[in-house]
């Protein structure tokens, strides 16, 4: 699942393709900042983790993306056009787009 694409979901309440016209239910929508909430800190509460993840905190796993633009404050179908560069997974660097930064950490 893309979770970029469910945001744009929940900020649009529009499929990709932009139906229906207006969104389905647009009383509904939410801003990417809560829809980031959602997906990252209250994700961890609703899983019983959040002393481990869902925020950057130190003690807690180093899980975290870099993404090709500032999320929050591009227009929403920028969020479909946005790509993931780097994911990093407990610390340990799990993907890396190709000609993304330098060498991978260690």
């Amino acid at each position: 699942m893309d979770p970029l694409a469910g945001i744009y979901a929940v900020v649009t309440r529009q499929t990709r393709d932009g139906s229906p016209p207006g969104g389905w239910y647009p009383g509904n929508r939410i801003s990417v900042e809560a829809a980031l909430r959602h997906y990252t800190r209250d994700a961890a509460y609703a899983s019983f983790d959040e002393s481990r993840k869902g925020t950057i905190a130190v003690g807690k796993y180093a899980d975290f993306v870099v993404v090709s633009g500032d999320i929050l404050a591009m227009a929403p179908a920028e969020l479909l056009e946005t790509r993931v560069l780097l994911t990093v997974m407990g610390g340990r660097e799990t993907y890396r787009a190709s000609g993304f930064g330098g060498s991978p950490a260690r």
